[in-house]
């Protein structure tokens, strides 16, 4: 059992990484990030699974790809 996560932007360069596996299927988004963080999701965090965009309470199953993207400003 295991899922993958990508990291995309200013968090590919925080953690030094693009992608990561996890061994084991956390139950929701939010526990994925946490077993990568550390710490609660910010507030302005945005996350998909198998590309589509989803809430932190999204439930996970073996084998999904979970993305995490910053949040992107312009001007």
């Amino acid at each position: 059992m295991s899922i993958t996560i990508k990291l995309f932007a200013s968090l590919r360069e925080q953690f030094g990484q693009d992608e990561l596996t996890l061994s084991t299927t956390p139950r929701t988004v939010q526990a994925a990030w946490q077993c990568v963080s550390q710490q609660s999701p910010p507030a302005n965090l945005l996350a998909a699974v198998n590309h589509d965009y989803v809430d932190f309470d999204h439930p996970l199953r073996d084998g999904d790809e979970v993305a995490f993207f910053p949040p992107v400003t312009g001007g």
